[in-house]
């Protein structure tokens, strides 16, 4: 394989497509580009939701009003601050490095080269390896957030390092859970000896404790060769529930979480108030057969009792955190409706106001964080790194501000 292989392919697709010493180039190799050889790992991952990262996010007015909120510029005039929008490169160096920018062709512009003037293709959204990225020829997705150019490696894709440009928090702290866990620190003390590059990857002799690519992607086998888990690029398929948002919930049907409506009209797979939107999420046998997949891969290290007693508490804090969050969120309801903040009734953005941020806090960082640290058994970072001692002072603190709030209310009237 050389660069023209996987920078030629599917030219007519191409908008980026352009003429460089006599041969048609692609400046973005995208999904489509893959499947020529990848088939079968590029339909699997067009329904995972990662690669629905772009337009789950953006494309979603809740979420798309908290990514405003966060990179939109505040100034400060007459004892109240005004918000502007972000432009496109701040949102493309911040939450869209990772959902993936939307990669479009402005032009061209020549450049002197050592060979003379060329021409070359001026693209917005770029440069950009974002896992939901909007490539020049309409598909989704870029293969080389996990297997980076130009080597593609199995062993980067096998490694937590890799996940971590993405997974490390505080929204989704997969991996610094992962490095305060049993299986971190069997990864950090012995991977050194492992061997990422096997294929099949033999638990026990070719690793001993699980990463990222073992528990939802890699093909896993046993030291007698028997198939453990299918080698899978969609992420989900070994995931009953879906640890970040609002509320944990049943992983959503499809990957592109837009179509989702609640019954309040919202873009959301749960009412505000915890209910689930539950046309669109998968039934409680899917959930079982996900659980199922799963739990094939802890077997192969662990006995039945100790994965049902795991299984028992993580699902215990999915309820516990949820209860969390709806005390939380009854708080900053009643803010809306006595008037102490402006919510979804006034047509105003929930994410604008101090409550209404250590609200979503609240869910975003540290309930999520309780979940995937009960989930991955990082104990520590659940409790008060950034776990339960956050939920139960964040609680208090929203009961304050309104308390504050309703009092100051009740003196100026």
């Amino acid at each position: 394989m050389g660069c023209y292989e996987c920078h030629s392919q599917n030219p007519k697709l191409h908008s980026d497509n352009f003429e460089h010493n006599g041969y048609r180039i692609n400046v973005v190799v995208t999904p489509n580009d893959c499947k020529t050889c990848h088939p079968t790992e590029i339909k699997q991952y067009a329904q995972n939701i990662m690669s629905h990262a772009y337009g789950n996010l953006n494309n979603n007015p809740v979420y798309r009003d908290l990514v405003d909120s966060v990179n939109g510029i505040q100034s400060f005039k007459d004892m109240k601050t005004a918000l502007t929008a972000p432009d496109m490169e701040t949102d493309a160096d911040s939450c869209f490095y990772c959902h993936g920018t939307s990669i479009k062709v402005k032009g061209m512009k020549t450049r002197d080269t050592v060979m003379g003037g060329m021409g070359f293709p001026v693209l917005s959204g770029w440069p950009n390896s974002g896992v939901g990225r909007l490539n020049p020829d309409g598909t989704k997705g870029s293969c080389t957030s996990c297997h980076t150019r130009h080597a593609f490696s199995i062993e980067m894709a096998r490694k937590p390092s890799t996940c971590s440009e993405c997974h490390k928090g505080p929204d989704v702290p997969a991996y610094k859970v992962y490095e305060v866990s049993k299986h971190g620190n069997i990864y950090s003390s012995l991977s050194k000896k492992w061997d990422f590059e096997a294929v099949l990857w033999t638990v026990g002799r070719d690793f001993t404790a699980p990463t990222c690519a073992t528990c939802h992607t890699s093909l896993i086998v046993t030291a007698e060769g028997e198939v453990v888990a299918e080698r899978s690029h969609q992420m989900n398929d070994r995931s009953a529930w879906r640890l970040f948002g609002i509320y944990s919930h049943a992983h959503p049907k499809s990957p592109d979480t837009t179509i989702i409506r609640n019954n309040a009209g919202l873009p959301l797979p749960t009412e505000l108030t915890g209910e689930p939107a539950t046309d669109y999420l998968i039934d409680a046998k899917e959930q079982e057969k996900r659980r199922g997949n799963m739990q094939r891969i802890c077997l192969t290290c662990h006995s039945d009792g100790w994965i049902k007693g795991q299984y028992a508490r993580f699902e215990n804090t999915i309820n516990n955190t949820n209860q969390s969050t709806l005390t939380a969120t009854k708080i900053l309801l009643t803010a809306w409706d006595k008037g102490a903040a402006k919510g979804l009734a006034q047509n105003d953005s929930i994410f604008n106001e101090a409550i209404e941020k250590k609200w979503a806090e609240h869910w975003l960082f540290f309930a999520n964080s309780t979940r995937f640290a009960s989930a991955m058994a990082g104990a520590d970072y659940g409790v008060f790194a950034n776990g339960r001692w956050y939920t139960s002072k964040n609680i208090q603190e929203m009961l304050d501000w309104l308390e504050f709030k309703l009092e100051s209310k009740n003196q100026e009237d």
